[in-house]
C-alpha cells in the first residue's frame, strides 16, 4: 500500500511540473537545471542566480557529482533548462552523460554552459558537439595587452575589458551596454560554415591564446577577432545554448566590480557584466525572440472558404497572422520581410506578405498555369528570432473540358483555318463540278 501511495505522489508530482514546464502558449523556460562543481559557487554568482529567481525561474542547485542527478522521470522532462557551472568536471553524476545533455537539448531544451582555464576534456567535448570548440591547448586564456583592466589585472593582461559586442537588439536588449565586459577565461572558434552559432562576445584585434607563464615559442593559434569568448547556437528546433568560456563573468566580484581600460581616462563604477548576461539569459529561455504563427488561410479571391484544390490561373489569396512573445504576453510581430512560398519542386511564386501592424500578414497572386502538388512555404529565419517553418499542401489541376470558354483566343487561328477551308472546298466543288 504505501509502495502505490508513493507511485501515486510521484505521478501527481510529475503532473505539477509539467504544468509550470515550457508550453506553446507559455514558451519562457521555468525549471532550471543548476549544476555546480562547488556549492560555494551558489554564493560567489548569487546576484546572476538571485537575478534569475526575481524573474520567476525555479532553480535547482545541485553538485554536479550528485550520484541522484536526472534530467527526466518516467518518460518526462523534469526541466526546461539546464545549467552547468562545473568546468573541470570529468563526469556528471546520476544519469547525466554527455549524451544526456544532448538528448536534452534535442528535446527543445536550452543550455547554459560555462568554462575557465581547467575546463576538462568532458565539457569541451559537449561544448563541441554544439558546435563550439575551445582553444585545445588546456594551459591557455586569452590574453590582450591593450584592451585589460588596468586596476585589477594581475600582471598577465588575461582580464580583459572588451566592448566588441554583436549588435543585435533580440539577443542583448534595446537598451545598449555602455561599461566594458570583464573576461577572463579561455577563446574559442565558431565554424564559418556553422549557422547555428553565433559569436555574441568577441576579442579584439590585439588579443590572443596563450599559456600567461610560458614564452612564446611559436605564433598562438588563436588570435584577434576570430576568437570567441561568449556565442550562442540556436538549433534547428529552436532549442538555445550559450557557451562561455569565463565562470567569472558571472560572478558577483566581476559583476560589482569597477572598470578601467588600460590607456583609457573614462573610468566605470560597475562593469557591464549583470546587464551582459541578463539579456543573454532572457534570449536563451526565450523571454525574447520567440516567434509563433497561427491561422495561415488560403482562398479564392472574392471567397471566403478554404478550397480543396485551385485550378491553372486562378487567382487566390493568402495570410497568416505572427506574434512575438516578451516574457509576459504575445505582441505582433512587424516586419517587411515575412515571404511565402509557391512551392512545386521549386517555387513557382514568390510574394513578400504585408502587415497591417496587428500581426495579420497577407497577399494575393495568381495560380501559375502548372499542374501538380504545390505548397504554400513559409520559411523564415532571422538573427536571434526562432524559425519558423510552415507548409501546407494543396492540388493544382487544369480545367476540365466544359470549364474553358466557349471560345478561346489563342485557337482563333486554328478556328480561322477551319472555317477557310471549308469555304475553299466549297468553292473548289463548285469550280470542279459547273466549270468546264
Amino acid at each position: 500500500m504505501a509502495g502505490a501511495e508513493a507511485i501515486v505522489a510521484a505521478v501527481v508530482a510529475s503532473l505539477i511540473l509539467s504544468c509550470a514546464a515550457f508550453t506553446e502558449e507559455n514558451p519562457t523556460d521555468r525549471r532550471v537545471l543548476v549544476l555546480l562543481e562547488d556549492l560555494a559557487i551558489e554564493s560567489t554568482h548569487s546576484l546572476f542566480f538571485k537575478s534569475l529567481s526575481d524573474r520567476g525561474y525555479e532553480l535547482d542547485l545541485k553538485l554536479s557529482t550528485d550520484p541522484k542527478l536526472a534530467l527526466q522521470r518516467y518518460g518526462e522532462y523534469l526541466y526546461d533548462a539546464l545549467v552547468i557551472f562545473s568546468p573541470s568536471v570529468e563526469k556528471l553524476g546520476g544519469s547525466l552523460t554527455s549524451e544526456a545533455v544532448l538528448d536534452f537539448v534535442d528535446s527543445g531544451h536550452d543550455l547554459i554552459l560555462a568554462a575557465n582555464s581547467t575546463t576538462s576534456q568532458f565539457i569541451r567535448n559537449l561544448a563541441a558537439e554544439c558546435g563550439v570548440e575551445f582553444e585545445e591547448d588546456f594551459d591557455s586564456v586569452v590574453i590582450d595587452h591593450l584592451s585589460f583592466d588596468d586596476a585589477r589585472d594581475a600582471k598577465d593582461h588575461s582580464l580583459l575589458a572588451t566592448k566588441s559586442l554583436i549588435k543585435s537588439k533580440v539577443i542583448l536588449g534595446a537598451k545598449e551596454i555602455q561599461a566594458p565586459i570583464l573576461y577572463r577565461g579561455i577563446g574559442h572558434v565558431v565554424s564559418p560554415a556553422n549557422s547555428l552559432a553565433i559569436k555574441v562576445l568577441t576579442a579584439s584585434s590585439s588579443a590572443y591564446s596563450a599559456n600567461p607563464n610560458a614564452v612564446l615559442a611559436s605564433p598562438p593559434a588563436l588570435t584577434g577577432t576570430s576568437i570567441g569568448l561568449v556565442s550562442v547556437v540556436q538549433a534547428r528546433n529552436n532549442a538555445r545554448i550559450l557557451i562561455s568560456g569565463s565562470l567569472d563573468m558571472f560572478s558577483d566580484n566581476f559583476i560589482n566590480s569597477p572598470v578601467r581600460i588600460t590607456g583609457s581616462t573614462e573610468r566605470f563604477d560597475k562593469s557591464g557584466n549583470q546587464e551582459f548576461v541578463d539579456e543573454l539569459s532572457k534570449w536563451v529561455f526565450h523571454e525574447r525572440g520567440h516567434l509563433k504563427a497561427v491561422n495561415l488561410q488560403h482562398h479564392k479571391v472574392g471567397e471566403s472558404g478554404e478550397p480543396s484544390m485551385y485550378r491553372i490561373t486562378d487567382h487566390l489569396e493568402f495570410s497568416l497572422e505572427i506574434y512575438e512573445w516578451t516574457g509576459k504576453n504575445w505582441q505582433p510581430y512587424q516586419a517587411d520581410d515575412v515571404q511565402v512560398e509557391f512551392y512545386m519542386m521549386s517555387p513557382y511564386v514568390l510574394k513578400t506578405l504585408n502587415h497591417n501592424g496587428k500581426g495579420k500578414y497577407e497577399t494575393s497572386f495568381q495560380v501559375p498555369d502548372v499542374y501538380g502538388v504545390f505548397q504554400f512555404k513559409v520559411d523564415y529565419k532571422r538573427l536571434g528570432y526562432t524559425t519558423l517553418d510552415l507548409s501546407k499542401q494543396i492540388p493544382v489541376r487544369p480545367s476540365r473540358h466544359n470549364e474553358y470558354e466557349r471560345f478561346i483566343k489563342a485557337a482563333y487561328p486554328y478556328y480561322g483555318g477551319a472555317f477557310s477551308m471549308m469555304a475553299g472546298f466549297f468553292v473548289f466543288g463548285i469550280a470542279f463540278l459547273y466549270h468546264k
